[in-house]
């Protein structure tokens, strides 16, 4: 069954509708597909833990800085599950399970996963290394102008920062 994207006369379908666009690119693609290599030996459970793993990173892209927000924020989204062909969501106590039950040996496997994740996408791999490679962040937490893009008072490293911007 091919995903479509079109409006509907339903007050919501999903909040992440940009989420379900690129789930259903991983799909295509098999991006995520790495993450079937950790396995583990835990039972019982109706998902595997590389979809909670998947579950887990979906998470993440959500939105959800604690696994205990997975429940309210992703329980809900049905149409969201479809994409990746599940009936719901893991609750957030599955998957902090399958976190928990993971092993030395399941985080180097996960390891080299995420590497190989990352490997696909990477443009520092792609880059022929006869030019400099510009690498720009600021960790210094400088005032910052009224021209700073989304610039605004804050905390950053026990300093206090200042905003000129309005």
């Amino acid at each position: 069954m091919p995903l479509q994207f079109d409006h509907t006369a339903e007050l919501t379908n999903t909040r992440y509708a940009p989420l379900a666009a690129l789930l259903a690119y991983y799909e295509a693609e098999n991006v995520l597909k790495p993450l079937a290599s950790v396995s583990s030996e835990e039972r019982g459970s109706e998902y595997p833990l590389s979809e909670k793993l998947e579950q887990v990173l979906i998470s993440i892209l959500a939105d959800c800085p604690y696994l205990s927000l997975v429940n309210t924020k992703l329980g809900p989204e049905r149409h969201l599950a479809q994409v990746k062909r599940i009936e719901r969501f893991a609750d957030q106590s599955t998957l902090s399970r399958g976190l928990d039950a993971l092993t030395q040996s399941n985080l180097e496997h996960l390891e080299h996963a995420v590497r190989q994740i990352s490997a696909r996408a990477s443009q520092t791999r792609r880059h022929d290394g006869r030019a400099f490679l510009e690498l720009d962040f600021d960790l210094s937490a400088l005032p910052c102008g009224p021209q700073a893009q989304k610039g605004r008072k804050g905390y950053s490293s026990g300093k206090k920062t200042v905003s000129y911007a309005n």
